[in-house]
């Protein structure tokens, strides 16, 4: 790796380092179990500025503040007791939700993108909620990679991403989760981006089906962008047989001559761990072979399914 950005270890001198940074306004990747977080001071103007910019991220697209725990989420958010019952089940965990922020919450307007509301996680990695109790306050952190390029679930990914942009990186490992959290509206529930905890779960907690929200053209949570995730290579869904024009990505054991596979047994939790890295890995034999198209096999859209899926529609989408 190279030195423009820090390497540091998951322990105590890591954490200490990492939260000096922070609060001197500097930007610093950590791992969480969805995938690595760019984090800066959510309460600083400039530290926040700094994730766009690191990024190239449109300043109209929300980030998600990380908390370490329900009464740090209290502080800054109103929650219902619906809000409060759905935290009790996936808190900590891959879970967002969007609450009213409270007018005293002292988070950076940038945060907010101008919106009256907050999304807000408490992840579940233990390196994330180490360095959120030694830096003690909220961490913006959207996925730490250059906007609309492929997430990163690795210390590598980021640095291959951000090197030299960004102050350090805690190398926490791989990323179990390997896509990004669900968020979650209330009044009404909502649907803003399937990630890591199945739809179909949240709809039989609270008994009612969820539908699609967010808008493109002024999203109120991250992930809601049309091109997003997107490769070097263009990328085909939803391709049932080898083409000679593109690396073919296969899912479960009905693609045998598939060059590369996201879980040769269909396992969906599998393949959302594996999802960026195949993204990455696909690319990367795409340029040797002199291809440029990833063509991927169909996913089943249910559970993990639908998280995966939308991230390849959007890795899919024309891109600006």
């Amino acid at each position: 790796m190279s030195q423009d950005t820090k390497l540091l270890s998951a322990d105590a001198d890591g954490y200490a380092q990492a939260a000096a940074l922070l609060r001197a306004g500097e930007l610093v990747a950590m791992p969480t179990e969805t995938v690595y977080g760019l984090a800066g001071d959510a309460r600083n103007d400039r530290a926040v500025a700094a994730i766009f910019a690191a990024k190239g991220r449109p300043k109209f697209n929300p980030l998600i503040v990380h908390l370490p725990s329900i009464e740090a989420a209290e502080e800054i958010a109103v929650v219902s007791d619906a809000a409060r019952e759905i935290a009790a089940r996936y808190w900590p965990g891959p879970l967002t939700l969007v609450l009213p922020l409270r007018p005293d919450a002292g988070l950076s307007d940038l945060v907010t993108a101008g919106h009256d509301t907050v999304a807000i996680r408490l992840p579940a990695h233990p390196v994330a909620r180490a360095l959120l109790t030694e830096f003690g306050g909220p961490l913006a952190a959207p996925s730490a990679n250059p906007s609309g390029k492929i997430s990163p679930t690795t210390a590598q990914h980021v640095i291959d991403g951000l090197d030299g942009k960004i102050a350090a990186v805690i190398d926490g490992g791989p990323c179990v989760v390997g896509v990004e959290s669900t968020i979650l509206a209330l009044d009404p529930p909502a649907l803003l981006r399937p990630g890591g905890v199945a739809a179909e779960e949240i709809e039989a907690l609270i008994g009612q089906p969820l539908p699609t929200g967010g808008d493109a053209s002024k999203p109120n949570a991250p992930g809601q962008l049309k091109s997003h995730y997107a490769p070097g290579a263009a990328v085909l869904l939803d391709v049932t047989a080898p083409r000679p024009d593109a690396v073919w990505i296969g899912f479960g054991g009905d693609c045998p001559t598939a060059d590369l596979n996201l879980s040769p047994s269909g396992d969906l939790t599998e393949a959302a761990a594996n999802l960026f890295a195949m993204l990455r890995k696909g690319d990367a034999l795409a340029k040797t072979r002199g291809l440029s198209t990833l063509a991927f096999a169909p996913v089943p859209e249910t559970g993990l399914g639908r998280a995966i899926n939308d991230r390849l529609r959007r890795a899919a989408a024309p891109r600006d």
